[in-house]
């Protein structure tokens, strides 16, 4: 395991700017090594194969935002590849591991596993080199430094919790101690909402990463 940086609230920022260069000087180094080569094959008819920019621009505002259970802190997914996102969510001090590890599908190629620690609280988010995105794959929060989107957070009421949860397009399930929102199908994700007397009292994501 290598620490990369441990700062409090009040550096937060040159943290970021020195994690953002990392990753942007990894980000170019391996988009230009696989961009693919041009094609010099062109359509007899230059009216053909043009693109529908419709449907380009529907596709791209879809992908532009993650459902709620893809990552229930961040919408954006452009956002959501920037380690600045997250530390911006945090209210309190931090600190950051960065652990190498051997790519899922290529033993050759080797990823990298981000560690955000901050109290009893973390966030785990892969990295695979050859694609430069970030994806979060576990959350443990214990407590109220960080809040999920639509302002869920530990210490909130359950009532309060259990209105908001239906307003997404999750399965959820609830017993007196717990509350746990799944995918309807697809990737197998889970949050779960830990409850005491009433109120959140931890929140675990377990997400899915391929």
């Amino acid at each position: 395991m290598v620490s990369l940086l441990r700062n409090s609230f009040c550096n937060r920022y040159a943290l970021r700017l020195r994690l953002l260069a990392l990753l942007f000087f990894v980000h170019t180094v391996v988009t230009a090594c696989t961009l693919e080569q041009p094609t010099t094959h062109q359509a007899a008819n230059p009216t053909e194969n043009q693109p529908d920019t419709a449907a380009i621009f529907s596709t791209a505002t879809a992908a532009a935002t993650l459902d709620f259970l893809g990552n229930p802190f961040i919408a954006s997914s452009v956002k959501s590849n920037s380690l600045s996102a997250y530390f911006d969510k945090i209210q309190d001090d931090f600190w950051v591991e960065a652990d190498p590890v051997e790519n899922r599908h290529r033993p050759t190629v080797t990823d990298t596993i981000y560690t955000i620690r901050f109290g009893e609280s973390m966030l785990e988010l892969y990295a695979p080199t050859q694609s430069g995105k970030l994806l979060l794959q576990v959350a443990d929060i214990r407590n109220s430094s960080i809040t999920l989107r639509n302002n869920l957070r530990v210490g909130m009421h359950q009532q309060e919790l259990s209105g908001k949860l239906k307003a997404q397009n999750i399965s959820m399930q609830q017993s007196p101690d717990k509350i746990v929102a799944t995918t309807h199908e697809g990737a197998p994700i889970s949050l779960y909402f830990f409850l005491k007397n009433g109120k959140v009292s931890r929140i675990l994501y377990e997400g899915y990463v391929d």
